[in-house]
């Protein structure tokens, strides 16, 4: 197997010239960059990868945590991760934290372990460990949240307007003539959520109609999407529409309305948020809010490279660009004694 020095000799170069060639090519002059790339090709050089880490702790490996890998929300933005992360030559490490702070805490520890050059964290929660850790860090810590968005939380983070979306969606019910709309939120300890709800109420205080929306909690599962349709529907007044904070919640509230036989969405009409890729082949398909998935993952990795490379300095936010999209699960509202 071929060394560093066989590769220098061949090239007529230094090892340390190697070296900056594989891990800084663009301060190596062009015709020294092709020379020594030609000798590790010819030579069939694998650099040893472990080594490099001990002289630099640098893994080359990234952590990602997702509070629950089995909601589809996360596959399309750990598919972005992966790509960005693979064509810059990282490792992805994913771990399920089942919404466990423990767990977050445990693979928090991964950082101070140099197990993982940075964290790209999907919940809502920064772990204790890791918070504990950047408080010892000179500068900004190789952090970075995806989803989610806490300006106190102090790290960069990629996600769309939550606030904004929702009240896009509530004018949309409001436009098909719906006073009476119920509202299926996610756990309110999550911003999003709350950003979501702070959305639906300011459109509905402009629209007058504050008084006539009904507010359930669910927890983003498609079970408490059932529940919560139940606890509205058995209101005096019966929402006219629900929307829910997530597709998997908005699913639920199809499966309620079927079970019972109430047509969507001449009787009730439904809504969600995400666009997961089961959204469209719903019966009917289902009005939702699209996140750009694919594009916050690929900007989380953005982010968290901007960082190992200083390139970024400070916790910057990244708004992306969401999407009403209106399906036939959502219709003018239906005419009632």
């Amino acid at each position: 197997m071929a060394t560093i020095h066989d590769v220098a000799a061949s090239a007529k170069v230094s090892t340390a010239t190697v070296s900056r060639v594989l891990s800084n090519p663009e301060i190596v002059a062009e015709a020294t960059r092709i020379k020594v790339l030609e000798a590790i090709e010819r030579l069939q050089y694998i650099p040893n990868a472990a080594a490099k880490t001990l002289r630099t702790s640098a893994t080359r490996k990234l952590l990602v945590t997702v509070p629950d890998i089995a909601n589809p929300f996360f596959s399309l933005i750990i598919q972005g991760i992966e790509e960005s992360a693979q064509r810059e030559g990282y490792a992805v490490l994913l771990g399920d934290t089942h919404h466990d702070a423990d767990v977050e805490d445990r693979y928090g520890l991964m950082l101070q372990r140099h197990e993982a050059d940075g964290l790209i964290f999907l919940g809502h929660r920064l772990p204790r460990t890791v918070k504990a850790w950047i408080d010892g860090q000179e500068g900004l810590a190789p952090v970075v949240n995806g989803c989610e968005y806490t300006p106190t939380v102090g790290v960069p983070s990629a996600h769309i307007d939550n606030a904004r979306a929702a009240s896009e969606m509530m004018d949309h019910l409001y436009g098909l003539g719906h006073r009476r709309i119920g509202i299926v939120t996610g756990p309110l300890a999550s911003p999003l959520s709350r950003d979501r709800l702070r959305g639906a109420k300011a459109c509905a205080r402009r629209e007058g109609c504050a008084r006539q929306l009904s507010v359930a909690t669910g927890d983003f599962s498609i079970e408490s999407g059932i529940a919560c349709a139940a606890r509205l529907l058995a209101e005096p007044q019966q929402p006219t529409a629900i929307f829910c904070f997530n597709d998997e919640m908005a699913i639920g509230a199809l499966e309620y309305l079927r079970r019972h036989e109430i047509r969507v969405p001449e009787s009730v009409s439904v809504a969600g948020f995400d666009d997961i890729r089961f959204a469209r082949f719903c019966s009917p398909p289902l009005t939702t809010i699209s996140q750009p998935m694919l594009e916050i993952g690929r900007e989380t990795v953005r982010l968290l490279l901007g960082v190992l490379h200083a390139s970024i300095e400070k916790p910057v936010s990244v708004t992306l660009p969401h999407k009403l999209e209106v399906r036939l699960s959502t219709g003018i509202v239906p005419r009632r004694p």
